[in-house]
């Protein structure tokens, strides 16, 4: 006799069997072939060398908000949407790249050197503001001046009169006279204008050893030594009162120039404040990074292990 055919009950019961089975297989395969993403992505860690495009900015002080360096060409030519830094150096088109930077403390000042990039140290504050960050992600890193470049320096703070006075008539030595006035003839009646000031100068007589120079203003004249407007106030005959038109808005916004003084190895400063009470002005010769809290937009380019 035929063996019993299979009861449709058991039939339908071994095509779901076979449906589950053939699915947890797909699925195994699929698993194996496509591995979760984000589980597996590189995240920067330290010891890797990395590429990073970046913009900083001020988060704090007189210059707050404006971008001070960037590697992107196009935030460096948008001016209104990132207004830039007094100190602000720009770069020529080929010059903005992503910054090669070597994640860790105690990076050589040479770098590390791997396939022909050199990766550089960074101030702490924007290795650190890396840690975590995949690929193509962007965080915002705020850097306090102990993780940037570090507190201001009082040493390199000067204080200034508004209002000062200086003398109408200067002798000069004669192996100084052409150090103190380029292109100015030291013989009697020369004139010529004044090199940090403008207005003409007179040369009142002249011997073997030293010139004598008649400074010769108007009274109300404006000049522009120092990189903002001087008006002089009054003359006599010994001396010439120049008062500076600086207002509480020259603050964080007047880049300083004094080549007559050098302090902290530099000639430039910020007008750091405007003390009218006391009729002086503060001069910052620290670099304007230096003392600030910093905010760096950083994106990550690429990322090598160790």
């Amino acid at each position: 006799m035929p063996a019993r055919p299979p009861s449709l009950g058991f039939l339908a019961f071994l095509v779901v069997v076979a449906v589950i089975v053939a699915g947890v297989g797909a699925g195994l395969l699929y698993e194996h072939n496509h591995p979760k993403g984000p589980s597996s992505r590189l995240v920067v860690a330290v010891g890797d060398n990395v590429t990073v495009n970046y913009i900083g900015m001020f988060g704090s002080g007189p210059e707050q908000g404006r971008v001070f360096d960037t590697s992107l060409v196009s935030v460096a030519h948008d001016n209104s949407t990132y207004p830039k830094s007094l100190e602000y150096s720009p770069r020529n088109a080929s010059g903005y790249a992503p910054i090669a930077v070597h994640v860790g403390p105690n990076t050589p000042s040479s770098g590390y050197n791997v396939s022909g990039v050199n990766y550089v140290g960074v101030i702490p504050g924007f290795w650190k503001g890396l840690l975590g960050l995949q690929v193509n992600q962007t965080r915002w890193v705020t850097v306090p001046d102990s993780e940037g470049y570090g507190p201001l320096n009082p040493a390199c703070l000067r204080t200034a009169p508004l209002v000062q006075t200086i003398p109408a008539v200067v002798t000069v030595p004669i192996n100084a006279f052409s150090t103190d006035y380029p292109g100015g003839l030291g013989v009697t009646g020369a004139a010529f204008a004044d090199p940090t000031y403008g207005w003409t100068d007179t040369v009142l007589s002249a011997n073997a050893s030293a010139v004598v120079v008649d400074r010769m203003p108007n009274t109300g004249e404006t000049t522009h030594p120092y990189g903002w407007t001087i008006v002089v106030e009054s003359i006599t005959s010994q001396t010439i009162t120049l008062e500076s038109e600086l207002t509480a808005s020259s603050v964080g916004s007047v880049l300083g120039v004094d080549k007559g003084v050098t302090v902290c190895s530099s000639t430039d400063f910020l007008v750091w404040s405007v003390d009218f009470a006391n009729n002086t002005f503060a001069e910052n010769y620290n670099g304007e990074v230096v003392g600030e809290t910093l905010i760096f937009v950083v994106t990550v380019v690429t990322i090598l292990p160790p």
